[in-house]
């Protein structure tokens, strides 16, 4: 009896270091994803009036968890009855993933002029007396939750990839985990974020001279950090959606792979990560030219 207790202690322990060390693999490779999830949806609550930003931000964190719980399952039963759709669907995630950051940089720097007057009209309707704020909440948390959605799926692909040949068990502990996880880092961070500079504000006002030196240089990072965030999450697309299709054929992984162990050092991995990059933007090139293609050939009415 207490030689079955232990055999059985030992095997949840085996399970539960499993779990551990399969969840931080599917956190890194995730970490893209994040990082580029932590600016959109940071981005997305521009303009709501500051009393009602965390209610916007935890109505989008519940569509979230929504989209988690759609997912999960879906993950687990492709993998059950068709397996071999998950390599196809990490490629497909990947391109997806380039194809979004290339769109990113092509419409910045093609079409400058169009996004300044887009968020200027926006930023204008918001201030307009006469616009309904809460149809325009409603609006921005509906197409919050559709990107969720699609980064969401990602993640989940992305940790499917990881624990694809685990036990049934091992594989919902993960994804459910890293769905928890993702869904409320992501959302208690942007929560953070979209309140820095009112805590910046408060802290300015504050008597103490410190707090104030404090608060005023909060109101001058916040600008500085959804950029940075901005930037970070784009070219994280590009070395993560990169790095899905490198390792989605084989003999390019391969190749890569023992480049960077030849060379070893900080330049194998600088090496392996700018050939990822590489082929991220090569990816998420051609794929907007075959959707803008595809875009101009369709019949217009």
């Amino acid at each position: 009896m207490a030689a079955s207790l232990f055999l059985l202690l030992d095997d949840i322990a085996t399970v539960l270091d499993d779990v551990s060390i399969l969840t931080k693999v599917a956190a890194k490779k995730t970490a893209g994803v994040l990082g580029d999830d932590l600016a959109l949806n940071a981005q997305q609550v521009t303009g709501v009036r500051a009393d009602r930003e965390i209610p916007v931000v935890w109505a989008v964190a519940k569509g979230s968890f929504v989209n988690k719980a759609i997912l999960v399952p879906a993950a687990l039963a492709i993998n059950a009855f068709i397996p071999w759709a998950v390599t196809p669907l990490l490629m497909l995630g990947g391109a997806f993933l380039c194809f979004e950051g290339f769109e990113k940089l092509a419409h910045k720097f093609l079409h400058k002029n169009e996004h300044d007057a887009g968020v200027a009209q926006h930023v204008n309707a918001i201030a307009d007396p006469a616009v309904d704020v809460l149809a325009v909440e409603k609006d921005k948390i509906k197409g919050a939750v559709r990107t969720d959605f699609i980064l969401s799926a990602e993640i989940i692909v992305i940790t499917l990839g990881t624990v694809a040949s685990q036990p049934f068990t091992t594989q919902l502990t993960v994804l459910a985990l890293i769905a928890v996880v993702m869904t409320v880092g992501v959302y208690g961070l942007v929560a953070g974020i979209v309140k820095l500079d009112d805590a910046g504000l408060w802290l300015s006002r504050r008597a103490s001279n410190a707090q104030q030196a404090l608060g005023r240089g909060l109101l001058a990072a916040a600008p500085w950090l959804m950029k940075t965030l901005s930037v970070v999450g784009t070219a994280a697309m590009f070395l993560v959606g990169g790095g899905i299709l490198v390792h989605g054929v084989p003999a390019v992984g391969h190749a890569v792979e023992a480049w960077a162990q030849g060379v070893g050092g900080f330049v194998g991995v600088v090496g392996s990560n700018l050939a990822n990059a590489v082929v991220g933007l090569v990816a998420g090139a051609a794929v907007l030219a075959v959707v803008e293609l595809v875009k101009r050939l369709r019949p217009k009415g």
